[in-house]
C-alpha cells in the first residue's frame, strides 16, 4: 500500500528513475572495479616475469652478499672464507695450511680463513683429580709430578736401589722399600741371612749369593744315613 501510494504521489517519471537506480547493473562506482586497475596489475605482474638479472660470469665474482668485483680483483667470498682473487673461470681462493688446534681446545670460532682456538682447557687431570698449570703434586710417595702448560701431566718416578733381601718393608710415605732384617735369601722355601753357611736341614748347607739377592741360594747336599753326615 506503501508503494502504490508513493507511486502516485512520484508521477510515472520519476518512479522509473527511482527503478533504475535500484536494478543490479546500475550499482554504485565505490562497488564497481576500475578497468584501469586490472591494466596496472597485469603490466606489473608482465614486468616482473621480464626481469633479467645480471650474470657476471666472465667480467666479475660475486661473494656471499652480493657485492661484486672486477677480474683480477682479491676479496673474501664470505666471513669465514679464505681470500680469492677473481678470474674468468670463477674465484680462486687460497688454501694455506692452518695450524693445528691444541687437543685441549675447548672452544673454536671459524670467522677466519683458519679456523681459531679461542679457549683451552686451563687444567690438568690426573688420576681422577684436577691440578691447576704448574701446580706440582706428589701422587704417590715415588712420584713427583707438575701440571704443564698444555695441560699435560709430567712425572718423575724415583729411582730407588734393588733391596739387598728377599723381605723389604714399604714405609708409608717412603718410596723406597727399607731392609730392615739385613741381606738375606731364598734357600728353598726358607730365608737365610746373606754372608754364611747355613744348615737348612741335617744334610744340606746353603749360602746366599754375594750381592744378588733375588738369586736362590747356593746349596750342597751330602749323603745322609738317619740323619747323620757320611763321610
Amino acid at each position: 500500500m506503501w508503494m502504490s501510494m508513493s507511486r502516485r504521489r512520484m508521477g510515472p517519471l520519476l518512479w522509473a528513475a527511482f527503478i533504475l537506480l535500484l536494478a543490479p547493473g546500475n550499482a554504485s562506482p565505490a562497488s564497481v572495479g576500475n578497468p584501469e586497475d586490472y591494466t596496472a596489475d597485469e603490466a606489473e605482474r608482465t614486468a616482473s616475469d621480464n626481469i633479467v638479472f645480471d650474470d657476471y660470469r666472465g667480467k666479475g665474482c660475486v661473494d656471499d652478499s652480493g657485492f661484486v668485483y672486477k677480474l683480477g680483483e682479491r676479496f673474501y667470498p664470505g666471513h669465514s672464507n679464505c681470500p680469492c682473487v677473481c678470474t674468468e673461470d670463477g674465484p680462486v681462493c687460497d688454501q694455506p695450511e692452518c695450524p693445528k688446534l691444541h687437543p685441549k681446545c675447548t672452544k673454536v670460532e671459524h670467522n677466519g680463513c683458519c679456523p681459531e682456538c679461542k679457549e683451552v682447557k686451563n687444567f690438568c687431570e690426573y688420576r681422577g683429580k684436577t691440578y691447576k698449570i704448574l701446580q706440582e703434586f706428589k701422587p704417590s710417595p715415588c712420584e713427583w709430578c707438575r701440571c704443564d702448560p698444555n695441560t699435560e701431566v709430567h712425572c718423575v718416578v724415583s729411582d730407588c736401589a734393588v733391596p739387598e733381601c728377599v723381605t723389604p718393608v714399604y714405609e708409608p710415605e717412603q718410596c723406597c722399600p727399607i731392609v730392615k732384617t739385613g741381606p738375606n735369601c731364598f734357600a728353598g722355601t726358607t730365608i737365610i741371612p746373606a754372608g754364611i753357611e747355613v744348615k737348612v736341614d741335617d744334610c744340606t748347607i746353603c749360602r746366599c749369593h754375594n750381592g744378588d739377592w733375588w738369586k736362590p741360594a747356593q746349596c750342597l747336599r751330602r749323603e745322609c744315613l738317619n740323619g747323620q753326615t757320611l763321610s
